[in-house]
């Protein structure tokens, strides 16, 4: 019974506090955290100890898997660079200076402790993407935000694993970049196997609540055989939910994919606010627990909060360096428009259809990367942001206490892994916010957007054409359609875009029926080459697509009907 009791208190304070912080212009899990604090010094609350475990094959798994899911992977892969940069490079540069700053500083640990607090310090939280997606930021930094975020968990708890095990045997450089790179290829090809396999399981699944359900399992299905074979259990989620994410419109009903967004987003809200409520509930365990080894918190609280400025310059740096290279990758980009064109002119000599189309979609492919790295480049505000948003957060803490028991001062150093997480959360998260106003990156692209929406639907509105207006369209058994029922539709589309008028409706209605998902069908596979080429924007690409699963579910119910 008690154990419900505070279930059910930390749901309803989880759902308050989140429908409350944005009111008053804070960030839900600063207000969390804040929260947290004041609940521990309630007397009688007893302290919390949570075991890492539970953080890290508990919840990490299944909020990576989740993020994903959701992230646009046209972009992702356009980005890939710079995210493949700040999520490993980054964090083993940045693990490795910190490492020697601690070491120095320290007294008492080891190098490959002190790298592994660096480790632990370096992962950034994707807290950052929440707060600046309402601020209505460039795409692209939120799209780099969000790949960074994914995949530096797993490059930090990688490094950190190989830092312990060298504090406890000796290793080599060359030993410890191998477990890395076995790592993250088995949890690659682990995760893409799985995400695959899932896809394909749950289209056989006729219940869109047995599919989601089968979802919420798919992350530790991934995870467990990652991590026992030494390799990344958090790489193989987050690429499952890659494999998810690309391949969900092509294996998935829309109602799989409405009850999966749905449902993932209370998942997301319940562990999120549940991770940073922890970590304001454990503050005054770990507090105690330096005194009563120490003395005094204030050397481990300083050391916190230098480390947190040395780990905003090194990332600056860091950023400084994405920035330039960014830059000339477009300057490069600009200058192959004369090329593309070139090579678009010799698809006219290529006699074979089905390769001339191949030849045509990857130039148009081409070009429209071409135009996405050249109109939303990345300048001096957005690197600023990128440096700003870069806050620390769960997994810190959690990391830290991964730490083996007899580590030198391992008090003091999860004390400063929370100071770290807390102060970046605080400072950072806290001042985000006014940063993005200030640098004048705050927009409102609405008339763009609906522009963008309107002009898909029309190029959806001539695929609908070209399927009416096929001589060759016949029923599922090969008889002809009523030609009453195409003029019908074909009418019905220009008008309200496929809102049919129920009462004018006619007797050939299970013909109509048929047509619209013929028509569906092809309009969505339209879809799916556009995401393939990237001429349109994930954004633009997303409400055409819930557009079109409306359109299915509405005929879908008119077929049970009749």
């Amino acid at each position: 019974m008690e154990y419900a009791v505070i279930a059910v208190l930390a749901v309803v304070g989880i759902v308050a506090v989140n429908s409350i912080a944005p009111r008053v212009g804070v960030a839900a899990p600063l207000a969390l955290v804040a929260a947290g604090v004041a609940v521990s010094f309630i007397p009688g609350v007893p302290h919390i100890d949570i075991n890492p475990e539970v953080i890290l094959a508990g919840v990490l798994p299944p909020l990576l898997y989740s993020a994903a899911v959701s992230v646009p992977t046209m972009e992702f892969r356009r980005n890939f660079s710079a995210i493949s940069g700040m999520s490993v490079l980054l964090v083993i540069v940045g693990s490795v200076l910190m490492g020697f700053f601690f070491w120095w500083v320290i007294p008492g640990i080891s190098l490959p402790i002190a790298i592994a607090l660096g480790a632990i310090v370096s992962p950034t939280d994707a807290v950052a993407t929440n707060i600046i997606k309402r601020l209505g930021v460039s795409p692209r930094v939120v799209t780099v935000l969000e790949g960074e975020s994914m995949l530096n968990d797993a490059s930090a708890l990688v490094l950190l694993r190989s830092a312990i095990a060298a504090a406890a045997v000796s290793v080599t450089l060359l030993e410890v970049a191998l477990d890395f790179a076995k790592s993250v290829i088995f949890a690659v090809a682990i995760g893409a196997l799985v995400g695959y396999i899932g896809l394909r399981v749950r289209k056989k699944t006729p219940n869109a609540a047995a599919s989601t359900a089968i979802s919420f399992v798919l992350p530790f299905v991934a995870f467990v055989p990652a991590e026992a074979l030494d390799a990344s259990g958090l790489v193989a989620a987050v690429t499952a939910g890659l494999v998810t994410s690309a391949l969900s419109a092509k294996y998935l009903s829309p109602q799989d994919r409405i009850s999966q967004t749905t449902n993932w987003r209370t998942v997301e809200l319940l562990l999120e606010g549940a991770i940073f409520a922890l970590m304001g509930l454990e503050l005054i365990g770990i507090v105690e627990s330096v005194e009563e080894r120490h003395g005094s918190v204030w050397f481990a609280v300083g050391l916190g909060g230098i480390a947190l400025v040395l780990v905003l310059v090194i990332r600056s740096l860091f950023v400084f360096m994405v920035l330039v290279i960014e830059r000339r990758r477009a300057r490069r980009a600009d200058a192959s428009r004369g090329q593309l064109e070139d090579f678009a002119s010799l698809a006219g000599e290529i006699d074979d259809d089905r390769k001339q189309q191949h030849f045509t979609k990857r130039v148009e492919k081409r070009v429209a990367d071409v135009d996405y790295l050249t109109d939303s480049r990345l300048g001096r505000r957005e690197g600023v942001v990128l440096v700003w948003a870069g806050m620390r957060g769960a997994l810190t803490l959690a990391a830290s206490q991964t730490l083996p028991a007899d580590t030198p001062a391992r008090s003091t150093l999860v004390l400063i892994a929370f100071v770290v997480a807390a102060g970046s959360l605080l400072i950072q998260g806290g001042t985000l916010p006014w940063l993005v106003r200030k640098l004048g990156l705050v927009s409102d692209a609405t008339a763009a957007d609906d522009a963008e929406d309107s002009g898909l639907l029309d190029e959806l509105s001539d695929t609908a054409s070209q399927v009416l207006e096929d001589p060759d369209l016949r029923r599922p058994d090969g008889t002809q359609y009523d030609e009453r029922a195409i003029r019908w539709l074909r009418v019905a589309l220009v008008r309200e875009r496929g809102e049919e008028d129920r009462e004018s409706r006619p007797v050939y209605g299970a013909q109509i029926n048929e047509l619209r998902l013929k028509v569906i069908a092809e309009q969505r596979e339209y879809l799916m080459e556009a995401r393939a080429v990237g001429a349109h924007s994930t954004d633009a690409l997303r409400h055409a697509l819930r557009v079109l699963d409306s359109d299915q579910i509405s005929a879908e119910l008119r077929n049970d009907h009749d």
